[in-house]
C-alpha cells in the first residue's frame, strides 16, 4: 500500500550490491516503498503545477478521469453482459441496415423481386450459425485472444498473418465510419431537418466514442451497455407487435416520399450475388469476441464463448425478423427514410414508440463503433509487439487504455466521413470484403492447428473450420466481384499496399536489432571526454556549464569553450574577458560572416570528432528554463535547436545545464 505521509525517508541496500558497500536514500513525496527493495512513483507525479499544461491536465481529468494502476488491470476486465454490448454492437447494429441493402439490390429488378428479400436472409443466418461455431472452437483453442492475425501467422505463416490483419485494420476503420454514417441516417429519417448536418453529427459522434474509449474498456463497457439492450428491447417489441398485427391485419403501409425507382433488370445470378453481398454486411463484427478474449473476466474463454454465442442467436433472430416483416408488410427502400424507420411507423404509428425505436437505433449504430474501438487498439498493440507497427501502439495510457490506436482510428473514420459526405451507400461498398477474407484465413489456420495438434476429436474440429473457411471465402469472392467497381477496387488495392507497409515497418526494427552497437565507449572501455561548451556572454550559466565540462572531462586540457561570432568587436571583447576571468579552458572563437550559428558550430564539432576518434565528444549545453509558458517566446530555442541538430551526428553525447529565472530581488 502506497503510504500517505507527505514524506518518506529510507535507506536500503542496492540490489547486486553488497552491504555496506553503497546506500540509496530518498526523501521524495512522490515516491513511497512498498517492499524490499521496491520503490512505486504515486499518482500525479509528472504533472504541470502551472500555466496551460495545468488547465490541459485538469481538463483531462475531468473528460478521462483518474488514472489507473498497472495492478488494477484485472478489475478492469468485462463481464459478459458488458462484453456483450463492446463487442457485439457493431453485429447486432447491423439489423438496422442488412435487410435495406438486399432490398435496394432486388428493387433493380423490379418489386416483385423484393419478396427475396427473405430467402437471402436465411442464408445468411445459416452462414452465420457456421462462423459462430467455427469461431467458438477458435476461443477455446487461443484462450489468450484468437484474432485472425495470430491464428493465420501461427498457422499459415507471416504473409497470411498479415493479410488478416491488414484486412481487418482496414475492416475497423470502415466500421466506424459505416456505423456512425448510418446511425446520422436514422436520426435524418426522424428529423429530415438535419440533413445538412449530417457531416458535422458524424464528426461529433466519433469524437464522443473516442472519449469514452479513452475512458478505459470496463467504463466504455459500463456507458455502452444500456444503449446497446434498449436497441434489442425496441426491435423485439417491433417484431412482436408487427408479428401480431400482421397476423389480426390491421395494419397500413404508407410509402416514404422518395422510394426508389424500380428498375427493370434481368434477375440473373450476378444480382442474386449482389443482394446477398451486400446483406452480408451484417456479420462483420463476428471475429470481434474472438479478438478480445483477454478482456474478459475469468473463466475468459468460456464467458468469450457464452457471449459468442448469444450474440449470434440476437443477431440471427432480430435480422430474420426484419427481412420477414419488411417483405410480408410491403416496404419499400427509400433514399431519405430507413427500412426499419417505414417498418416502426407502420407497426407503431408515428407515435412515441416510434421516436423510441429511431432513437435507440440511432444509438446502437453510432455506438457500433466501440466494436472497432475495442478491436482495433487491441489488434494495433500486437502488431506493435511484434514490430510491424510503431512501438507507440503498445502504449497505454492512464486509464490502460491502448490511447495511439484509438486516436489513430478516430483520425482515420473521420476522414472517411468528410471525404465520402456521411453517405451509407457510397461506404457499404467498401464494407466486408476485407472481414469475410480475415474469416477465411482464421478458420484455414484453425485447420492446419487442428491437423497439427491432433487432439481429442481434432477431426470434428477440422471439418467445423473448413467448412467455415470455405463458406467464408466463398462469400469473400462474391463480394470482391460484385462490389468491385462500385469501391470494392480501393479495398483490395489498399490491402497489398497495408502488407507492404507492415512489412517495410518491421524490416526497419529487425535491421535496427541488427545494426545495434555502440557509439561511445563501453564500461569494459577506457573512456576519455573531451568536452565542448558553446558559450554566449560567459554569463552565469556559461559559467556553470564549464564547470561541470570540467568536472567530467579528463582534465582541463580537455575542456573547449567555443563561441561563434558574427561580430569581430564583440569577439575581441569576449575574449579579453575570458583572459581576465582565467578560467583554464581553451576558447575558440569561429567567425561567422554569414550570421550563422548551428552550421559553423556543427562543423567544428564534427572536426574536433574527425581529429581525436578515440575521444568522446561531450557537448555541455547551457539552456535557460522559463518558469510561465508565455516565456518560451522570447527566446530564440537556440539550445533546443542545437540538440536536435547534433542527434543526427553519431558518436556525440549531448548534456544540459539547464538555468532558471530566480524569483529573488
Amino acid at each position: 500500500d502506497v503510504s500517505s505521509s507527505p514524506e518518506l525517508e529510507w535507506r536500503e541496500t542496492v540490489r547486486g550490491v553488497k552491504p555496506g558497500n553503497r546506500y540509496v536514500r530518498i526523501t521524495h513525496t512522490s515516491f513511497a516503498r512498498t517492499g524490499r527493495g521496491r520503490i512505486v512513483s504515486k499518482p500525479g507525479y509528472d504533472q504541470p503545477s502551472a500555466g496551460p499544461g495545468l488547465l490541459f491536465n485538469r481538463l483531462k481529468r475531468v473528460l478521462v478521469g483518474q488514472p489507473i494502476p498497472t495492478a488494477r488491470e484485472a478489475h478492469e476486465r468485462l463481464t459478459k453482459v458488458k462484453a456483450l454490448a463492446v463487442f457485439s454492437s457493431d453485429v447486432l447494429s447491423s439489423v438496422a441496415y442488412a435487410t435495406e441493402e438486399i432490398m435496394k439490390v432486388l428493387v433493380l429488378a423490379g418489386v416483385g423481386m423484393l419478396s427475396l428479400t427473405w430467402p437471402i436472409s436465411i442464408i445468411i443466418v445459416v452462414l452465420l450459425g457456421i462462423v459462430v461455431v467455427s469461431y467458438r472452437q477458435t476461443v477455446q483453442a487461443y484462450p489468450s485472444g484468437g484474432g485472425s492475425y495470430i491464428v493465420a501467422s501461427d498457422n499459415l505463416g507471416m504473409l497470411s498473418g498479415l493479410t488478416a490483419a491488414s484486412s481487418l485494420l482496414i475492416d475497423y476503420v470502415l466500421t466506424v465510419a459505416v456505423s456512425v454514417a448510418a446511425g446520422i441516417a436514422a436520426i435524418t429519417s426522424l428529423m429530415p431537418d438535419l440533413l445538412p448536418w449530417t457531416v458535422p453529427m458524424g464528426v461529433g459522434a466519433v469524437l464522443l466514442i473516442m472519449l469514452g474509449n479513452l475512458r478505459g474498456i470496463r467504463e466504455s463497457g459500463t456507458i455502452f451497455a444500456a444503449p446497446t439492450y434498449a436497441f434489442v428491447l425496441a426491435m423485439y417489441v417491433m417484431i412482436a407487435f408487427g408479428l401480431f398485427r400482421l397476423w389480426r391485419g390491421d395494419w397500413t403501409y404508407v410509402p416514404a416520399a422518395s422510394v426508389l425507382t424500380p428498375g427493370n433488370q434481368s434477375l440473373g445470378l450476378f444480382l442474386l450475388m449482389a443482394a446477398f453481398a451486400q446483406g452480408c454486411s451484417a456479420m462483420t463484427g463476428t471475429e470481434a469476441v474472438s479478438n478480445g478474449v483477454p478482456a474478459f473476466k475469468p473463466p475468459e474463454w468460456k464467458n468469450a464463448r457464452a457471449t459468442l454465442v448469444a450474440m449470434g442467436a440476437l443477431l440471427g433472430s432480430m435480422f430474420l425478423g426484419t427481412s420477414f416483416l419488411a417483405v410480408h408488410m410491403g416496404i419499400l427502400p427509400a433514399t431519405d427514410e430507413t427500412v426499419v424507420s417505414q417498418l416502426g411507423r407502420t407497426v407503431f404509428g408515428t407515435g412515441p414508440m416510434w421516436g423510441f425505436l429511431q432513437v435507440t437505433t440511432m444509438l446502437i449504430l453510432v455506438l457500433a463503433a466501440n466494436t472497432a474501438f475495442a478491436d482495433f487498439p487491441r489488434l494495433s498493440s500486437i502488431l506493435a509487439r511484434d514490430r510491424f507497427l510503431p512501438r507507440v501502439f503498445q502504449f497505454r495510457g492512464d486509464r490502460l487504455a491502448f490511447s495511439t490506436g484509438i486516436f489513430a482510428l478516430s483520425g482515420l473514420s473521420i476522414l472517411l466521413l468528410i471525404v465520402f459526405r456521411g453517405s451509407v451507400d457510397a461506404l457499404i461498398p467498401l464494407y466486408a470484403v476485407g472481414v469475410f477474407l480475415s474469416f477465411t484465413l482464421s478458420q484455414a489456420g484453425m485447420v492446419r492447428h487442428w491437423r497439427r495438434e491432433r487432439g481429442r476429436n481434432w477431426r470434428r474440429s477440422a471439418l467445423i473450420n473448413g467448412t467455415g473457411a470455405v463458406a467464408t471465402g466463398i462469400v469473400a469472392l462474391v463480394i470482391a466481384t460484385t462490389k468491385f467497381v462500385h469501391g470494392a477496387w480501393l479495398v483490395v488495392l489498399l490491402i497489398p499496399l497495408m502488407i507492404a507497409a507492415l512489412s517495410a515497418i518491421h524490416s526497419h526494427y529487425v535491421r535496427l536489432e541488427r545494426a545495434r552497437r555502440a557509439e561511445t565507449p563501453t564500461p569494459s572501455q577506457r573512456i576519455t571526454v573531451r568536452a565542448v561548451v558553446p558559450v554566449a556572454d560567459l554569463g552565469a550559466e556559461d559559467h556553470a556549464a564549464l564547470a561541470y565540462a570540467r568536472a567530467i572531462a579528463a582534465d582541463e586540457q580537455h575542456v573547449i569553450a567555443v563561441h561563434v561570432a558574427d561580430d569581430p568587436q564583440a569577439a575581441d571583447g569576449l575574449r579579453a574577458e575570458w583572459e581576465e576571468s582565467g578560467p583554464g579552458a581553451e576558447l575558440v572563437i569561429i567567425e561567422s560572416p554569414y550570421r550563422s550559428l548551428l552550421g559553423p558550430l556543427l562543423a567544428y564539432i564534427d572536426a574536433l570528432q574527425a581529429t581525436h576518434p578515440d575521444e568522446t565528444i561531450t557537448v555541455i549545453v547551457p539552456e535557460f528554463v522559463p518558469s510561465r509558458w508565455w516565456e518560451h517566446l522570447l527566446h530564440n530555442q537556440t539550445a533546443l535547436r542545437l540538440k536536435a541538430a547534433l542527434l543526427f551526428h553519431p558518436g556525440i553525447v549531448v548534456a544540459n545545464v539547464p538555468y532558471h529565472m530566480s524569483e529573488k530581488r
